[in-house]
């Protein structure tokens, strides 16, 4: 099966480590929203570092309006393989489609670097 229609870019298996475990340090250390309303609720706030949104979600029609809006607010964000993932790396025992790192805490330098990587990303792929 292919990607959903709302994954705007591909993100590459080496910069969901640093993803996930940046979730992971911010649950702990600093603020995190999980759940797609919770997110929706921090980008258009603007008080979201970093948005993850898992890539197999469904009906992808829960976290299809994220993408779309964390451009419109400017917000970074970044897929992940499985919502599984997500909900691991927040230290929950359900999946979540959709996490927020409000406040990195001592994962800041890591979402600095996630960030940075998906902003080259973007930038390289011109191509819809």
């Amino acid at each position: 099966m292919g990607k959903a229609y709302y994954i705007k870019f591909e993100t590459p298996p080496d910069l969901v480590s640093p993803i996930l475990e940046a979730l992971r340090v911010a649950a702990t250390s600093g603020k995190v929203k999980k759940g797609t309303n919770e997110v929706t609720k921090a980008i258009e706030r603007g008080s979201s570092k970093l948005i993850i949104i898992a890539e197999d979600v469904e009906p992808p029609e829960v976290v299809a309006h994220l993408p779309l809006l964390c451009e419109e607010q400017g917000a970074a964000f970044a897929f992940v393989p499985t919502r599984q993932d997500i909900g691991k790396s927040l230290g929950i025992d359900v999946v979540t489609a959709a996490a927020a790192i409000l406040d990195a805490g001592d994962a800041q330098h890591i979402v600095d670097q996630v960030i940075t990587s998906i902003e080259k990303i973007k930038g390289g792929s011109s191509a819809q």
